[in-house]
């Protein structure tokens, strides 16, 4: 059949490498994909919220599956938008309808969904601009730390931690009064503290079945020793040492079914991806947060790890059939490390030439902000590749990721060289 993913960045071309893989897949297309993707498929020049041109493009090149990847085509509704059409509507879409995708897009309904069904999370309160005082005044009567989250999209940097009163009533008024973080922090959520190890769980769903693909951990602040400014992500390790068989039996009785049944007990359509982020606190497992897409960089370290035909995953989950399938997955740990343009989060230079992109067989390279441009491969964004590597314990995989990124030829680059470093 004739695919076509939705996306840019090194969650894509994982994806697309692995959809690539399938004898099911006749033409591969990613719209608008990078200088990796085009060596699994064909890139096409697409805006991911334009639906009306991906629907022209899909008609006119038979497309029978439509991969999305990124949070926003979600959340505006690109499943409704296909799905309400008569010659679009058979099209299997991987991703949730877009009040599916409100778990994601919307802090504050994310919550009410776990009160909802008793799925264990952190108590909170929220504020807008209506109420800033009584949010400031909630600051001054409680005790630090402070998490303050906006409660719209705002790529992976929307949480702020306040160890102190004085920079938790700051930040609240910078994210609700200035725009710290746009339309995403005109209402904001001040949640409890959660105290312990955090794990992610990826789980597809038909709306009804579910199988769970393998755990991750990863790395978001920018420096080592998990310091500095939050990022969209700088590695990840797969499985999670500490992710045994009972602490999963439990994650799945206490939050996966309980979360897959909510939503089909609220009559909320959902095909797709649920990324579970997870804290462990006093050995209990419970929720930060929902995505409705799978994580990047957790994409480029699970995905390699499943021994499953991807098209025939997806296939399962556009017809409701996810209870006829299990899955299979190498018995190995994989590390990704993320190689970013120095000074990344904030400012950083683009269209810097790289070279020297070596792999073997433990690893492999996978593109997110990259770009060809006269015949040479250049950066073009703040988190410009991801090396995972196979192993056999964490700190053996880990280190091949880091020599295979000190190889590249790539000035000002910066990656963490710690990544995994508490299981080492």
């Amino acid at each position: 059949m004739n695919i076509l993913v939705l996306g840019s960045g090194g969650r894509e071309h994982a994806l697309a490498w692995k959809l690539a893989q399938s004898t099911k897949t006749e033409q591969l297309f990613i719209a608008p994909g990078n200088a990796g993707t085009q060596n699994v498929g064909t890139n096409v020049d697409l805006d991911i919220l334009d639906f009306q041109s991906i629907a022209d493009f899909a008609l006119k090149n038979e497309i029978k599956m439509l991969v999305v990847g990124p949070e926003a085509p979600l959340v505006e509704g690109v499943y409704d938008f296909f799905k309400a059409k008569e010659n679009l509507k058979d099209i299997i879409v991987i991703g949730p309808s877009k009040l599916g995708a409100v778990l994601e897009g919307s802090k504050t309904f994310a919550k009410e969904f776990m009160f909802k069904h008793n799925i264990p999370t952190g108590a909170y309160e929220e504020y807008t601009q209506k109420n800033l005082q009584e949010g400031l005044d909630f600051i001054n009567n409680n005790k630090a730390p402070f998490v303050l989250k906006a409660d719209g999209l705002a790529g992976g940097k929307g949480v702020v931690i306040s160890f102190n009163q004085e920079d938790a009533k700051k930040e609240l008024t910078e994210m609700i009064s200035e725009s710290k973080f746009g339309t995403a922090s005109t209402k904001v959520i001040i949640e409890e503290f959660l105290d312990g190890i955090e794990f992610s769980v990826f789980v597809l769903s038909d709306g009804t079945n579910y199988v769970v693909l393998p755990t991750a951990k990863d790395y978001k602040r920018v420096g080592e020793g998990d310091k500095g400014l939050n990022t969209g992500g700088m590695g990840a390790v797969s499985p999670v040492p500490f992710v045994s068989e009972a602490l999963m039996k439990e994650v799945d009785e206490t939050i996966i079914k309980p979360t897959v049944n909510g939503l089909k007990k609220d009559e909320i359509t959902y095909e797709g991806f649920i990324y579970i982020g997870l804290i462990l606190v006093d050995g209990k497992p419970k929720v930060i947060e929902y995505n409705c897409r799978m994580g990047d960089p957790e994409t480029q370290v699970v995905i390699p790890l499943l021994e499953n035909d991807l098209v025939e995953l997806f296939q399962h989950t556009g017809n409701g059939t996810l209870d006829q399938a299990k899955i299979q997955k190498k018995d190995k740990t994989a590390v990704t490390v993320v190689v970013a343009a120095n000074g990344y989060p904030e400012s950083y230079p683009k269209g810097v030439a790289i070279n020297n992109l070596e792999t073997n067989e433990d690893s492999i390279v996978f593109h997110a902000g990259t770009k060809m441009q006269d015949g040479q491969l250049v950066s073009s964004g703040g988190r410009v590749l991801a090396v995972t590597s196979f192993g056999n314990n964490i700190k053996e995989t880990a280190q091949k990721s880091f020599d295979l990124a000190e190889k590249m030829d790539f000035e000002a680059k910066y990656f963490r060289k710690d990544i995994g470093y508490e299981f080492y």
